[in-house]
């Protein structure tokens, strides 16, 4: 999640960016699953139009775990501000939301973070010790899901 940062500046070359007074240490990013990024950073303030292929080809990784084999990102949205970040993704995948559910819970295990199943969510918390929880329900052509994470940076 913080490569994502990271790729900001790369960005904001040929998009549309506003000045922003010092002093301001918050951070947002929003992306859609269309490409279109909306950024506001300590620095500048804008968006710019990504390839829909960029957000759908996003990686994920959490402790080693990765996004289930033919999982999309659907959508991105990080807010930071005090200290504390708040990471919000979402995806689509092709398997029912049972196999979803079950393939995160057996990832995290093989990496040795605890997590729980209980109804739609699998919860842990990370080895870093940010909480997280990762949601599925049932879509059209078999799960959609979001994946939040907490992180007192």
């Amino acid at each position: 999640m913080r490569y994502l940062l990271l790729a900001v500046p790369l960005l904001l070359a040929g998009c549309h960016v506003q000045g922003k007074h010092a002093g301001d240490d918050n951070v947002m990013i929003n992306a859609d699953a269309n490409g279109q990024v909306a950024f506001d950073l300590p620095f500048a303030k804008g968006n710019v139009k990504l390839p829909a292929s960029a957000m759908h080809n996003g990686e994920f990784d959490m402790d080693g775990v990765k996004m289930m084999p033919g999982t999309r990102m659907s959508g991105f949205h990080l807010d930071s501000s005090n200290g504390l970040s708040n990471v919000k993704m979402n995806f689509t995948a092709p398997q029912s939301p049972d196999e979803v559910r079950a393939y995160f819970v057996d990832q995290f295990k093989q990496k040795g973070v605890a997590a729980k199943l209980a109804g739609d969510t699998v919860s842990g918390t990370s080895k870093d010790g940010d909480p997280f929880t990762i949601k599925v329900a049932p879509a059209a052509q078999g799960s959609q899901g979001t994946i939040a994470v907490q992180s007192n940076d």
